[in-house]
């Protein structure tokens, strides 16, 4: 599953450098999926829809920092917890409920994003 960042995100920025998959953006900012990634151009997202790695986003959150499930991997293949979750002081980066995804589909986003 993805990490989301609850509303009770106090905008320490903490999270944001510790995200080895640039998923984290301050509230209001705009985001893309070529951002800390090696995607480029038109690709398959890891549940088959079709995106453009390129082009800009608008923001999930407006208010707070916030996280694009897309882009987010738990961490898995890289450290062995959440490090948004690790580096919050209020506790604020959780599970997604609405987005349960198994370690398998993790490492196949990893993977996408991160092509050696």
């Amino acid at each position: 599953m993805a990490i989301i960042i609850t509303d009770e995100c106090i905008n320490c920025g903490a999270c944001e450098p510790e995200c080895p998959n640039n998923a984290i953006y301050e509230g209001g900012i705009e985001w893309s999926y070529s951002e800390g990634t090696s995607l480029k151009g038109a690709f398959t997202l890891h549940n088959g829809e079709n995106a453009d790695a390129d082009a800009v986003n608008e923001p999930v959150d407006l208010d707070v920092y916030y996280i694009v499930p897309d882009k987010c991997t738990e961490c898995v293949g890289f450290h062995e917890e959440p490090q948004c979750a690790a580096v919050c002081p209020v506790d604020c980066c959780i599970p997604d409920p609405d987005r349960e995804e198994a370690e398998d589909i993790l490492l196949k986003k990893k993977a996408l994003m991160h092509k050696e």
